[in-house]
């Protein structure tokens, strides 16, 4: 018998329940994620108390925590120090064990004083919002009341719905399956080109790629209802964004780099590397089965190819790297192309350079791509001219 102050059919209760738990996931991903964590975006006090109170009642996180954590993640990424990737830790662990991963880590005091900084410390939160068990009891009390022994199930399904998601979905899927738009230093990929079910958080190698940007979408085939919340909240003056993913702009080559094209390459960093890998993928794997022929399968090509086109080295393990710098004395283009991609790195990587010696080196890479003899660098030469700020 139903006991609760709604009666609805069957398919009421399973909407009902989806509506709370994408508000869930709303508050999680513009709230901690974008706001709190990153600084994407500035909040109305209105909005910001909002998000507070609906994350304490539906999933009892300490907003320092989620936020510190966070940020080691990003800090320490694909490391033996990130508090869950699957890279390391396996995405079993990762996947089925994302909210333990996160508890064990809201224990250490080091992180949370090293990367909780600016999150909310006010009364509020000192002595109500730190008392996780109370919120989640709140919205347990408010589900019975309102629906009855069905409230059971509901709780049950509100308290599950970010742990997996989030903890699991997110932090391990979205570190080991999926495609990847930009070639960053991680394992970030985008699971899906349509983040609404995660609000927006499918598209983990985009924010990873750009990680103070408020919109999570990069290709015009993407979509992020995340940044769409924010647009509504915008325009009802609750909200303000920051930054957002930047587009790179492209010229009429220039004959010779100046300041602009070099604060643009920079920029648009990950766009040039992934440029980069991609006008000379063909070309290396091609390379890579001339010497599988030669060589004998001795080494893994897939791993071999990742390593001299991005430099990845995840999961490499130092006998690999031996090999296949050994392989590497048989092919001049192979080399060639590791150089360049480590030589181009450099020019963006943090360093005491001053900007004249950062132009000197992207003309230097320039003059030695257009004298290699190899078409794709020289057209990537081309291309890398006419980037503009």
């Amino acid at each position: 018998m139903h006991a609760g102050l709604i009666d609805l059919p069957w398919w009421g209760y399973v909407l009902v329940t989806l509506v709370l738990t994408h508000v869930t996931i709303a508050s999680v991903t513009i709230f901690l994620h974008r706001h709190q964590a990153h600084r994407a975006l500035d909040l109305h006090p209105v909005a910001s108390h909002f998000f507070r109170f609906w994350l304490w009642v539906t999933t009892g996180m300490v907003t320092k925590e989620w936020a510190a954590i966070h940020r080691k993640h990003h800090a320490k990424c694909e490391t033996v120090d990130d508090p869950h990737s699957p890279q390391i830790l396996g995405i079993r662990k990762v996947l089925l064990e994302g909210a333990e991963l996160y508890r064990a880590e809201a224990k250490n005091g080091e992180t949370l004083a090293r990367y909780g900084h600016g999150t909310p410390d006010d009364w509020v939160e000192r002595h109500v919002y730190r008392h996780s068990v109370v919120g989640v009891s709140v919205m347990l009390v408010i589900d019975l009341v309102l629906f009855g022994p069905l409230g059971l199930t509901m709780w049950a399904v509100q308290m599950m719905w970010i742990p997996f998601w989030a903890a699991g979905v997110v932090n391990g899927l979205g570190h080991y399956v999926g495609y990847r738009n930009f070639n960053c230093n991680d394992a970030a990929t985008n699971l899906v080109p349509w983040g609404i079910l995660i609000g927006g958080e499918e598209l983990h190698n985009n924010h990873h790629a750009f990680a103070t940007s408020a919109k999570l979408s990069a290709k015009w085939y993407e979509f992020d209802i995340g940044w769409l919340y924010i647009r509504i909240l915008a325009a009802l003056r609750l909200a303000a964004v920051k930054k957002i993913i930047p587009s790179p702009k492209f010229v009429e080559a220039k004959g010779t780099p100046d300041f602009d094209t070099l604060q643009a390459i920079i920029t648009h960093r990950y766009d040039v590397m992934t440029r980069y890998v991609a006008s000379l993928r063909r070309m290396c794997s091609d390379e890579v089965d001339r010497l599988v022929a030669a060589h004998g399968r001795s080494f893994d090509p897939r791993a071999l190819r990742r390593w001299v086109l991005s430099g990845e080295e995840r999961n490499l393990r130092e006998e690999d790297r031996r090999r296949f710098e050994v392989v590497l004395r048989d092919s001049s283009l192979l080399a060639t192309i590791a150089s360049m991609r480590e030589e181009l790195t450099a020019i963006w990587a943090r360093s005491s350079a001053s900007r004249e010696q950062l132009l000197a080196q992207l003309h230097a890479w320039i003059v030695r791509a257009e004298q290699s003899g190899i078409g794709q660098l020289q057209e990537f030469s081309l291309r890398l001219r006419q980037y503009a700020a």
